[in-house]
């Protein structure tokens, strides 16, 4: 038997010392089985579990292919599993000032600033426009709108009428129309700081802290007042806050996006690994099933599995007399009756020796060409071969191998094979080992 599995036999027995439940297995029913036959007492547990697995029907199969992919899909490591993707929750922020409802309005008339205003309508917007202020002054706003409404079609192209009307809409707490006037004079005078005030300050009224605070540095730039800083002080807090907020939940968004690009790539990398092994024992094991293979176990059926068939019973008649192109004389005298006994059957070193040849049949050795008599001694040292690494070396080729085989069946094959520059001089040198080598 192999050595390597003794070895593993040794090491299964082994185990079964320190753990003899190993033997309820159901797949070493036929080994639990073989050793009660021997009239063995296995451990009760491993007893009952075999009459269980009796009862069972367990069927010990040779795996197939389908079941060593199930197992090596089992073996195969596992992927982490991917956490959970948690969802970012946004906390609340503490701000501070008050805001108020968005007003749903339909839009408040507007005036087409495409249009030519004539002098006749500059003045009498301008005279509206004072009733407007008339009005704000005691207090009337929807009166002063009204005015200031009247203005704004008189002379549409005035940043100024625009940008008083949304300090109107302001003090009504209507932000929506406050944005839609101070826009309209900022589309006129993209410099008014009426209109960066007023819709800074509407923005802020919406609590849209960052847009207001943006607008209302842009008011104190072109025309600083202290209305503008009161606003301000409160609105940039706010707008500070939400800032931060906003950076730690991006950042937040970030690591989760990164940790999961992460698992993504251990994943294929996993499942590329898993792929490999797989494909690396199948073909381990497509190979190990492969019949031959050499040196040990190598050549069918010669050598431990070695060379086809053995050297055969004898070589019938003994290599011709001469062999053509080997100094012209050919191997002297052919072989002789017989090589006696052949080879015992084990050689050192676990080699599991040649098959007994039973001698190399022959007539007293062929003539040779060249003439010459007697034949070879009875004896051969094959160890002389065994121990050539050359020899050893050509034995493993397939080629060599089947030619030799095909000059013992019948040595008038020898001819075919004399040109072949792989065979010849293995030929050569092993009648030289045989009986002193070819006659130069």
């Amino acid at each position: 038997m192999d050595a390597t599995k003794l070895s593993e036999l040794k090491i299964f027995i082994d185990q079964c010392k320190s753990d003899p439940s190993l033997l309820s297995t159901p797949a070493l029913s036929f080994f639990r089985e073989y050793l009660e036959s021997l009239g063995a007492k296995l451990p009760t547990g491993a007893n009952e579990e075999g009459k269980d697995s009796k009862a069972r029907s367990f069927v010990v199969e040779e795996e197939s292919d389908d079941e060593m992919e199930e197992t090596e899909e089992e073996a195969k490591p596992k992927v982490e599993e991917e956490e959970e993707e948690e969802e970012i929750v946004e906390s609340d922020v503490e701000l501070e000032g008050d805001t108020v409802e968005p007003d749903n309005d339909p839009p408040q008339k507007m005036g087409d600033s495409s249009v030519e205003v004539s002098d006749e309508n500059r003045e009498a917007a301008q005279e509206a426009k004072g009733k407007a202020m008339e009005a704000l002054s005691e207090g009337k706003f929807d009166e002063a709108i009204e005015h200031f409404t009247q203005a704004i079609t008189l002379n549409p192209t005035s940043a100024i009428l625009y940008g008083n009307r949304a300090s109107v809409y302001i003090k009504l707490k209507k932000p929506n129309a406050a944005i839609r006037d101070a826009t309209a004079a900022l589309e006129i005078n993209p410099d008014s700081a009426k209109g960066y005030k007023s819709r800074g300050m509407a923005r802020a009224m919406l609590g849209e802290w960052a847009e207001a605070a943006k607008d209302l540095h842009l008011a104190s730039t072109i025309d600083y007042d202290e209305e503008i800083s009161a606003v301000l002080k409160k609105v940039e807090p706010n707008a500070h806050k939400l800032e931060e907020h906003r950076r730690k939940y991006d950042r937040l968004r970030k690591e989760r996006d990164d940790k999961k690009a992460a698992r993504d790539r251990q994943r294929r990398r996993a499942e590329a690994q898993a792929a490999y092994d797989k494909a690396k024992k199948q073909e381990q094991s497509s190979s190990s099933r492969q019949p031959g293979g050499g040196f040990p176990g190598g050549m069918p059926g010669g050598f431990p599995g070695g060379m086809p068939g053995g050297f055969p019973g004898g070589m019938p008649g003994g290599f011709p007399g001469g062999m053509p192109d080997f100094g012209g004389g050919g191997f002297p005298g052919g072989m002789p009756a017989g090589m006696g006994g052949g080879m015992p059957a084990g050689m050192g070193g676990g080699m599991g020796g040649m098959p007994g040849m039973g001698g190399m049949p022959g007539g007293g050795g062929m003539p040779s060409a060249g003439g010459g008599g007697g034949g070879m001694p009875g004896g051969v040292d094959f160890s002389k071969i065994l121990n050539d690494p050359e020899l050893m070396t050509a034995f493993s080729d397939p080629e060599v191998m089947a030619a030799l085989q095909d000059v013992m069946k019948n040595p008038a094959n020898l001819a075919k094979h004399q040109a072949n520059p792989k065979v010849a001089p293995v030929i050569a040198k092993m009648m030289g080992k045989f009986g002193g080598g070819a006659p130069k």
